[in-house]
């Protein structure tokens, strides 16, 4: 069966904009850069003919498919696919020890300890198998095109299992605000067509980190 696959990280908040961690913990609002990247991503897709728009249960993934949802759209949440959880460093401005507890966490992740977390935190391994749930029931599902939107380090380790590598790589993977990833699925394989594009914000005159 021909399906494609089109999984967008949210648009920014001011939690991003700010440098604060937000994680699964945090539900905050797009700003307005983040409605500016929605409406950009909407008026560049909204033809593509998607069946169906699949977020998670937090806010800023709700806010930037929301000209979708209001064009008609049939929408699902799934916490599944919510933003991993950073524990005590949700909502603090990230400081010089708090970037090194991070690094810490990240590298033994590419070193393959999966169990790796910070205080209070998911583990690398925890998200990994609910994104895993999330991958099964999204083949398993009849539609054609399907619009997913995600978080950043979610999406990591989701571009992981969808191509079949390890969590390791997970860094390898790239993530703008609104930032498209395209993936083909045919005989059980999931193919990327795209990898985090952003040609839809070429036109607006903001930063697109």
């Amino acid at each position: 069966m021909d399906k494609h696959v089109y999984i967008v990280r949210h648009g920014q908040t001011e939690y991003n904009r700010l440098g604060i961690v937000q994680g699964s913990g945090v539900d905050s609002s797009l700003n307005e850069v983040g409605k500016l990247q929605a409406q950009a991503f909407y008026d560049h897709y909204h033809s593509t003919g998607f069946d169906t728009v699949l977020t998670s249960s937090l806010k800023r993934t709700h806010e930037t498919m929301a000209p979708f949802i209001g064009a008609g759209l049939p929408w699902e949440q799934h916490s599944e696919i919510n933003e991993i959880c950073w524990g005590t460093h949700e909502g603090q401005k990230s400081t010089p020890d708090m970037h090194l507890q991070y690094k810490a966490v990240t590298e033994a992740w590419a070193s393959g300890d999966f169990d790796a977390r910070l205080e209070e935190a998911e583990s690398a391994r925890e998200m990994g198998d609910r994104l895993a749930q999330f991958v099964h029931m999204l083949s398993q599902r009849p539609e054609k095109r399907i619009l997913v939107c995600s978080h950043g380090r979610a999406m990591r380790a989701l571009m992981c299992i969808l191509s079949g590598k390890s969590l390791r790589e997970m860094d390898t993977f790239k993530h703008h605000n609104t930032g498209l990833y395209k993936a083909a699925y045919e005989s059980q394989q999931y193919t990327f067509l795209l990898e985090n594009d952003i040609a839809h914000l070429q036109h607006l005159n903001i930063n697109q980190d």
